[in-house]
């Protein structure tokens, strides 16, 4: 492979567009539980709204990295799905909290209003599109950035991430701050998380819009040389279909793709829960329409604006180690911690501490899991493909927590912080589950 170095100027602008992303996807984990509980669901659905749009990520995001693998236009490779992707999630950011304003919430459909149907299937649009805008950044580190800078460009974007995270989460907090509503008559949403989405939406489209202009990705010829190999010998074999992928693909993926597997379940149940364990443990309420309620919903962007920093802090420490194995054990037992020492704590500012750790889960699982598939594939023409499949090991898990959610709830006696408890367990769990991968080929 050809041994190209980019500048840090060069690594910032291929990811500062994921600034926006993150701060759509952290609006969304942080406050869409807060805003069905507003439309009207039970404690034990709101784990079953989380369902379509990881489902729809199963199917989109491997067909986005198998057509990604394959454009090659004026405008770039990855760029078009980022761009496209981005315009259809600041659309849906716009509608989504305004779903309590539709006039059909006396219509019953499966035991759900006409408002939760609706704020449903914008979910399962915002998912998918922050999804389809996140997943070019990845692969475009894959296509463009050499092995000996893989980590540090994941960081980059690790840390941007995290940035994009903190902004967001405090969004509501700041907007109440500033004169705005955060109550609002029963099932409407507060002003407070209106606003947050319509700022996180410029915010996004002007960052994506950056990375599009500043970016030129490789044409074909590029590319090869790039990644030292033969551009025709590699087109003849891109014919091979996903299944055929699957069977040939390295150790890696599945090995790195079990331990995706407790993580995105832990933090599936964090972005569900967390509102209603806070108002349930600091507040004494679980009264949606309650001022209590909402005053938990904002101190629960405070919250993950601390694991943000703490996932900050963290990710300048992941590369000091000698062995990736100890980081990623290392952060995910730390974020086990995290979460349950939560179910324990009922002072609204003990909880700092605990969402610090939980930041350092976060940040492992937003930079190792990339690096290690990405150097196992090695200039492989099917890079997007393969990471559009990765991104199953982040889907799937998400399903089945949320299939399962509201039954675990119950076994549990309804209680919310329980379920954070639980998530601890899975980080136990994904960090015995490193054990199964192979770090021979990964610098340990």
């Amino acid at each position: 492979m050809k041994n190209y170095h980019r500048s840090l100027g060069e690594l910032i602008n291929l990811s500062f567009g994921f600034f926006g992303v993150q701060i759509a996807y952290a609006l969304q984990s942080a406050n869409i539980s807060r805003i069905f509980a507003t439309l009207g669901a039970d404690p034990h659905q709101l784990s079953f709204f989380w369902i379509l749009p990881p489902l729809m990520g199963m199917i989109i995001q491997p067909l986005i990295g198998k057509w990604s693998d394959k454009t090659w236009c004026r405008f770039g490779r990855r760029k078009p799905y980022l761009l496209a992707g981005a315009i259809i999630a600041v659309l849906v950011m716009i509608f989504l909290p305004n779903a309590g304003n539709i006039h059909f919430t006396d219509r019953i459909l499966l035991g759900l209003n006409g408002a939760m149907w609706f704020g449903l299937f914008s979910l399962m649009f915002l998912d998918t599109s922050i999804n389809v805008a996140m997943q070019p950044f990845k692969m475009m580190v894959g296509d463009m950035v050499n092995e000996e800078q893989k980590t540090k460009a994941y960081s980059i974007q690790s840390l941007l991430c995290n940035a994009g995270s903190f902004v967001a989460y405090l969004f509501p907090i700041f907007f109440t701050w500033i004169g705005l509503a955060n109550t609002a008559p029963a099932g409407v949403v507060p002003q407070s998380v209106v606003w947050s989405f319509y700022v996180g939406a410029a915010i996004l489209i002007l960052c994506v819009l950056y990375t599009f202009i500043k970016v030129k990705e490789f044409n074909p010829q590029e590319y090869a040389e790039f990644h030292g190999f033969d551009i025709q010998k590699k087109e003849e074999q891109k014919k091979e279909g996903l299944a055929k992928l699957l069977k040939d693909a390295p150790s890696t993926f599945w090995t790195v793709g079990l331990v995706q597997f407790f993580c995105w379940a832990a933090f599936l149940f964090m972005w569900t829960y967390t509102n209603g364990a806070v108002a349930q443990s600091c507040w004494n309420t679980t009264d949606v329409a309650s001022e209590g309620y909402q005053a938990a919903g904002n101190w629960v962007g405070v919250l993950f604006a601390v694991q943000a920093v703490g996932s900050i802090i963290w990710a300048a420490f992941i590369p000091k180690f000698k062995s990736l194995k100890t980081a990623y054990i290392i952060s995910l037992l730390l974020g086990a911690t995290g979460f349950i020492s939560i179910f324990f704590i009922h002072n609204q500012w003990m909880l700092f501490a605990s969402y610090l750790l939980v930041g350092a889960a976060w940040a492992a699982m937003l930079a190792l899991p990339f690096t290690l598939l990405t150097n196992s594939l090695k200039g492989s023409s099917h890079m997007g493909e393969y990471l559009g499949l990765f991104n199953c090991t982040i889907c799937l898990p998400q399903i089945v927590a949320a299939a399962f959610g509201g039954l675990l709830l119950k076994c549990l006696g309804g209680s919310q912080p329980a379920m954070l408890f639980a998530a601890g367990v899975l980080l136990v769990a994904g960090a015995v589950s490193v054990l199964t991968i192979n770090f021979n080929n990964h610098n340990n």
